[in-house]
C-alpha cells in the first residue's frame, strides 16, 4: 500500500506544476530573435512566386501567423564578383594605395538583401545587423577575401601595400550610407565572422588584440560620419572563443567603444554569461549537417524543434543572452541549416521555426527577463516583462502532460492567452484562465512548449 500511495503522490505532482513570476527581479534586456539570408540566400527568397514570397515572409515576420522575428543579419560583401554564392564587394577594383580615393560600386540590391530588409521593415523590424565575413582581399595579408589572412595594419600583420585599417573603416561606413539612402537603418555593424577559422569562402583571421586595433579606427570613423551605429564584435565560432576574445578586447581598452558582444555557438554553446558590460548576442547557430527534418520531437535529434527551444532557453536563462539568431531563415537544400525549406514550388516550415516563434512572437524587443521560481518534474520555465506591461511566461515540458499554475508577484493579471507547439501544434492557441485568487492556469502537453501571455495592471 505504501508503494502504491507513493506512486499516486508522484503522479499528482507531475500532473500539476506551480511557478511564481516575480517582475521585480530583473535580468537582461532582450533585443530580439532573428536569422540571416547572406551568401545570396535572399536571392532565393526573392525569386519565389509572389504567393510564396508572401507565405515565407509571413512565416518569418508576422506576429499573428508566423514567428514574429525582429532581427535581420545581413552580410557585407568582400568578393570581387557575384559568381557562385559570393557576396560582391562595393569596392571590386583595388585602389593603388590605401589613401587613394576609392571607386565604390553600388547596385542598390546587394544580393536582394536590400529588398528583404525593406520587406522586414513593413512587419515592424527595426534592428539590422550588417556583418562582414572579410575585408576585400587586397586589404589582407593573403591578397584574397577567402582563405583567412589578416587585415593589413593590425598588430603582427604588416603588408607591402601598406596599412588598410582606415580604408576598411571607410568601406564599412560607405556600406552603411548606401543602406541609409534606400531607407534601411543599419543599427549594428560587425567587421569579423568566426575570426579563428580559415575557410575556402570569405574569411579573415583576427585575435582580440587585432580586433581592438581596428575598433580604435572604426569607432572615430563612425562618429566623424555622424553615424550612431553600435559596433559588434567578434562573432567567434564558439562561446568560449568569444569569451577569450572579449577578455582581450577589455585588456586593450576598447570595450567602451562596443555596443554588443556577439558570438556563434558551433564549437561551444552559451551556457554561462560572458564577462562584459554590454549585451551579448548569439548571432549564428544551426544544424548544418543533419538531413532535413520538420519534426518537433522524435528522438531528441539536433535538428528537432524541441532541441532548439532548449538551446534558446539555455542561452537566455544561463548565459543571459539578449538576442538569439539562427543561421538562415529560408533556402533550398536537404539539410537543417535553415528554418524554412524551399521545396520545389512550395515553402515548408520546420518546427525549429515554431520553436523560435514561441519566444520571438511574445518576447518583444525591450522586454526584460524576470525571476521565476518553482516548477515540476521535467518542467523548465522563464518569464519576460514586455514594454507594454504584458508578461510572457514560457514552459518547456520534457515530461508528461500537466497543468501549470502561475502566481504573479509585483503585478495583477487582467487577462491571459496561451499558445503551444508540439508534434501536433504549430503555435496554436490553447485554453488558459484566471482564478478568483489571481492564479493563472492552463494545460501543457507532454514533450511540448507553451507560452502564456498575461495582460497586467
Amino acid at each position: 500500500m505504501f508503494h502504491q500511495s507513493t506512486q499516486c503522490i508522484s503522479l499528482l505532482r507531475q500532473a500539476s506544476s506551480q511557478i511564481t513570476v516575480n517582475v521585480d527581479q530583473v535580468y537582461q534586456t532582450i533585443d530580439g530573435f532573428g536569422f540571416s539570408e547572406t551568401f545570396q540566400r535572399a536571392n532565393q527568397l526573392h525569386a519565389l512566386s509572389d504567393a510564396n514570397q508572401k507565405k515565407a515572409l509571413d512565416l518569418l515576420f508576422n506576429t499573428t501567423s508566423g514567428a514574429g522575428m525582429t532581427i535581420l543579419r545581413n552580410g557585407i560583401g568582400s568578393s570581387p564578383d557575384s559568381s557562385s554564392d559570393h557576396m560582391v564587394s562595393i569596392l571590386p577594383k583595388k585602389p593603388s594605395s590605401p589613401s587613394e580615393t576609392p571607386e565604390y560600386v553600388w547596385d542598390g540590391n546587394d544580393n536582394s538583401q536590400v529588398w528583404l530588409s525593406q520587406q522586414a521593415m513593413t512587419y515592424g523590424v527595426n534592428t539590422f545587423y550588417a556583418d562582414a565575413w572579410s575585408a576585400p582581399g587586397f586589404m589582407k595579408t593573403n591578397g584574397n577575401d577567402a582563405n583567412g589572412g589578416s587585415l593589413c595594419g593590425v598588430s603582427g600583420a604588416t603588408c607591402s601595400s601598406g596599412d588598410w585599417l582606415q580604408a576598411y573603416a571607410n568601406y564599412l561606413v560607405q556600406y552603411v550610407k548606401y543602406y541609409q539612402e534606400v531607407g534601411v537603418p543599419i543599427t549594428h555593424l560587425g567587421f569579423l565572422n568566426e575570426p579563428g577559422l580559415t575557410t575556402s569562402y570569405a574569411s579573415m583571421r583576427s585575435t582580440g588584440g587585432q580586433a581592438a586595433d581596428f575598433i580604435k579606427v572604426l569607432s572615430p570613423t563612425l562618429k566623424a560620419a555622424n553615424l550612431s551605429i553600435g559596433i559588434a564584435c567578434c562573432d567567434a565560432e564558439g562561446w568560449s572563443n568569444q569569451a577569450a576574445m572579449t577578455s582581450q578586447l577589455k585588456s586593450a581598452g576598447v570595450e567602451p567603444m562596443l555596443s554588443v558582444v556577439t558570438s556563434h555557438a558551433y564549437t561551444s554553446s552559451p551556457g554561462s554569461p560572458i564577462s562584459t558590460t554590454h549585451r551579448v548576442w548569439q548571432t549564428e547557430n544551426a544544424d548544418l549537417n543533419g538531413s532535413w527534418t520538420a519534426a518537433w520531437y522524435g528522438s531528441g535529434g539536433v535538428g528537432e524543434g524541441m532541441t532548439w527551444a532548449t538551446n534558446i532557453y539555455t542561452a537566455l536563462t544561463s548565459a543571459n543572452c539578449s538576442a538569439y539568431l539562427y543561421w538562415v531563415g529560408i533556402q533550398g537544400g536537404s539539410t537543417n541549416s535553415k528554418l524554412i525549406r524551399i521545396n520545389g514550388a512550395d515553402v515548408e516550415p520546420s518546427k525549429r521555426l515554431w520553436a523560435f516563434g514561441q519566444w520571438s512572437r511574445f518576447v518583444r524587443p525591450g522586454a526584460v527577463r524576470v525571476g521565476t521560481a518553482g516548477g515540476g518534474l521535467g518542467m523548465r520555465s522563464s518569464a519576460f516583462k514586455n514594454v507594454d506591461g504584458s508578461v510572457a511566461v514560457q514552459f518547456l515540458n520534457s515530461g508528461s502532460a500537466t497543468t501549470v499554475n502561475i502566481v504573479l508577484k509585483g503585478v495583477t493579471a487582467t487577462a491571459v492567452k496561451a499558445w503551444i507547439t508540439d508534434n501536433s501544434h504549430d503555435l496554436d492557441a490553447s485554453p488558459a484562465q484566471i482564478a478568483t485568487d489571481g492564479t493563472l492556469s492552463g494545460g501543457v502537453p507532454g514533450r511540448s512548449m507553451a507560452t502564456f501571455v498575461i495582460s497586467t495592471l
